[in-house]
Formats: structure tokens, C-alpha cells, sequence
């Protein structure tokens, strides 16, 4: 009697690599399709780039680093750095807050993804306003209407991500990120006398 063997099993696919370029523009065009790509995924390097990123940016939109340049570019372009830490922390520290708060509500979500892909998605979501802003006065109304359009849309795709990431029905993830994402519209996009 002939001997057959099993098929042999295949090994587990093993997930591609989500590249920065994707994982940040695909947020724009197919956001649902880039989260669902980067599920349970730790985006630290894109999450730290992006805030190291938006930080450095919105110095230049600010008339006292011009004003300090002036006087002296090494110690504008220090104020710079620190202000772009200040942005990392700040912003992996709003991850964080959106990570346990959406687990209090009843989600399963684990901690490095979701941090890191909500950095990812408030600023991402910043860019064209952060980059009109370098340019134009922050009261001007083309930075006023991207800031906007831009929280809204920032405070959607957040919603997507908690509710994909921990398993909540929608009204647990706006819960989730409402707070968080109200206070720093409030403080970044629509400061004090920017109107």
C-alpha cells in the first residue's frame, strides 16, 4: 500500500511591513483600510517623527522664534528642540490618557498601539494646517478653516481608531477621545488671541 504523506502546513503569513509613507498619507485617502493595516502594530518610530515633526513646525509658525532668530539662531533653533520634546511627551501622554480611559469603558485594546497610532492620527491630521500656519498668520482665515476641517476630521479618524482597537460601539469610543481631543484643538489649533 503506497505511503502518502500530509500536505505540508503552511507557515503563518507574516504581517508586511506598514511603511511611514503609507501608514501617514493613507490616513488622508482609505483611513479605515490603514487602520485596519495597522492593527496591534507599535508605530513608535512614525508616532515620535510625526510629533518631533509637528513641534519643530509649529515653532516656525510663531513669531517669537522670528523675533529670536534674530537675536540669536542657536538659541532659537534650542527652543525648537525643546519645544518639539515637549510635543512628543505631550502627545504620547494624550495616547495614553485615550488608552485608559477606553479601557475603563470596556475595551481590549492593547497599550503601544494604541498610543502610538493615536500620535500618529493627531498630527497627521495636523499637517496642512501646520503647514499653512508656517507661512500665514495663525488668525488668517485659510489657517482657520483648515484648523476646522482638520479637527473634525482628526477627531473621526480618533473615533475609528479607539473603536477598531478596543472593540467599542462608537458612543464609548467618542467617550474615549473626546476630551483629549477637544482640550488640544482648543490649546493648539485655536489658541488664546488667535481669533
Amino acid at each position: 500500500m503506497p505511503v502518502t504523506s500530509a500536505p505540508s502546513a503552511k507557515p503563518p503569513a507574516t504581517p508586511r511591513r506598514l511603511l511611514w509613507h503609507h501608514l501617514i498619507f493613507g490616513l488622508w485617502y482609505r483611513p479605515v483600510d490603514v487602520l485596519d493595516e495597522a492593527r496591534d502594530r507599535s508605530v513608535w518610530g512614525a508616532a515620535m517623527f510625526l510629533s518631533l515633526l509637528c513641534g519643530a513646525l509649529g515653532t516656525l509658525g510663531k513669531d517669537s522664534f522670528w523675533v529670536q532668530w534674530g537675536v540669536s539662531p542657536v538659541l532659537a533653533l534650542e527652543a525648537m528642540a525643546i519645544a518639539a520634546g515637549v510635543t512628543l511627551v505631550a502627545t504620547l501622554f494624550l495616547g495614553a490618557v485615550t488608552h485608559a480611559i477606553a479601557r475603563r469603558l470596556g475595551g481590549n485594546g492593547r497599550f503601544a498601539p494604541t498610543t502610538g497610532l493615536f500620535a500618529v492620527v493627531f498630527w497627521a491630521t495636523d499637517l496642512p494646517r501646520l503647514f499653512l500656519n508656517t507661512w500665514l498668520p495663525a488668525d488668517s482665515v485659510p489657517v482657520q478653516a483648515a484648523a476646522s476641517v482638520t479637527a473634525a476630521f482628526g477627531c473621526v479618524i480618533a473615533t475609528l481608531l479607539i473603536r477598531g482597537q478596543h472593540h467599542l460601539p462608537t458612543h464609548k469610543a467618542v467617550a474615549s477621545v473626546a476630551i483629549q481631543m477637544v482640550a488640544a484643538v482648543a490649546l493648539l489649533k485655536f489658541p488664546p488671541g488667535s481669533g
